[in-house]
């Protein structure tokens, strides 16, 4: 790396912009923050970061302490307006589809982005496809392996690729009828935010990951499979033509597909640390129970039926989420919610999508469908 990164982080309070002002923290010498934005919860500390890392230039969605030598940018649209300013990269770690705006206002003016907000992918793919998939390093630990993984060979010569899911807190668990919030947040392995998490535990996430799959790396939703693997070591698979598989693996932490991202093509040393080969390790692998999981079928036919289907799915999915995180619905009350919109849109949703007014009208239909049938169960 030729000189000083400069970096902006989207959502530098969250399980994964914190991480990355660590990484950045531990090599001054790589990184500079030039602007951060966060959303609502904790604009004091933003302000704090801000200050800490010497950084110019903020955005919030709330009000914010003010800080000597900080621009602050303050409104619903201040992370696009960061996400514009002039870098080398912006981490988008922003959580839901509210992120979107801001991947496609780094991509305008040319920035190159780590993408962590999937939903971007997601809930917009065919408009952040426009722009092309050279400015575009995945941070999700599935895709980042995917992406490792492929230097092994050519495009054309993968047969197909294999995401691993840890399963989640409930992989031995049959009667998902009384889990609490409290027992859905449990992860085994991985640290992160409360959406995530529970996406995690209702395997909505891996849904959402074969959907940015199928974009970032532009194969046929035929071609990406899932399995199950506790130990979240191995983190995505590629098979190749000649029959061999090639595999990344690293301990479970975000750091090192973060590092990854925002270096690329160079490597961040200790950015994670190494698996102990020392150590016996012992990695399981299993199929996915798609009666027990419905949602990553779910997801998959969203995607194949394409338009603003999979906008619809991850909306949805936001609501009946926060629905449960509120204690207002039981966790297998998400998928059954989530299904319903998806099926009452299926014929009505947009197959082609124009701009993001177009995905924001497409996301309110689905969100207040969810509303409307969370209402019904309270």
């Amino acid at each position: 790396m030729s000189g000083i990164r400069d970096v902006v982080v989207l959502g530098s309070t969250g399980s994964i912009g914190v991480q990355a002002l660590e990484i950045i923290a531990a090599n001054p010498n790589k990184f500079r923050i030039v602007g951060m934005s966060a959303g609502r919860k904790n604009p004091a500390l933003l302000m704090e970061q801000a200050k800490k890392f010497n950084v110019p230039i903020v955005g919030t969605m709330a009000p914010a302490p003010a800080v000597d030598g900080v621009q602050i940018i303050e409104g619903d649209n201040s992370s696009v307006e960061v996400a514009a300013l002039p870098c080398d990269i912006v981490l988008n770690g922003i959580t839901g589809s509210i992120g979107l705006g801001p991947t496609l206002s780094a991509l305008g003016v040319g920035n190159k982005v780590a993408l962590a907000n999937k939903e971007s992918l997601v809930a917009g793919g065919d408009l952040v496809m426009k722009f092309g998939r050279e400015n575009l390093f995945p941070v999700d630990s599935e895709h980042s392996a995917i992406y490792q993984a492929m230097l092994a060979g050519k495009a054309s010569d993968v047969k197909k690729l294999i995401l691993t899911a840890s399963g989640g807190p409930f992989r031995d668990r049959a009667d998902l009828s009384d889990v609490t919030v409290a027992d859905a947040l449990s992860h085994p392995t991985w640290s992160m935010g409360e959406v995530v998490t529970i996406n995690s535990a209702t395997l909505v996430n891996k849904g959402l990951e074969i959907i940015e799959a199928h974009y970032l790396f532009d194969l046929p939703y035929s071609a990406i499979e899932a399995v199950i693997h506790p130990q979240s070591v191995v983190h995505s698979m590629v098979e190749f033509n000649d029959g061999s598989t090639i595999a990344q693996a690293s301990p479970p932490n975000m750091k090192g597909p973060i590092a990854y991202a925002l270096a690329y093509p160079e490597r961040v040393n200790k950015a994670t640390a190494p698996i102990d080969w020392s150590k016996s390790n012992t990695w399981n692998f299993s199929p996915i129970d798609n009666d027990k999981y419905p949602a990553i079928d779910l997801a998959r036919r969203c995607g194949e039926l394409g338009g603003g289907l999979p906008a619809v799915f991850n909306a949805a999915n936001e609501v009946a989420v926060a629905a449960f995180l509120a204690g207002k619905i039981k966790f297998t009350a998400i998928i059954e919610i989530v299904e319903q919109v998806v099926q009452a849109h299926g014929s009505n949703t947009p197959t082609t999508i124009r701009d993001i007014a177009d995905v924001s009208a497409i996301e309110q239909s689905a969100r207040s469908k969810a509303d409307g049938l969370i209402k019904e169960l309270i």
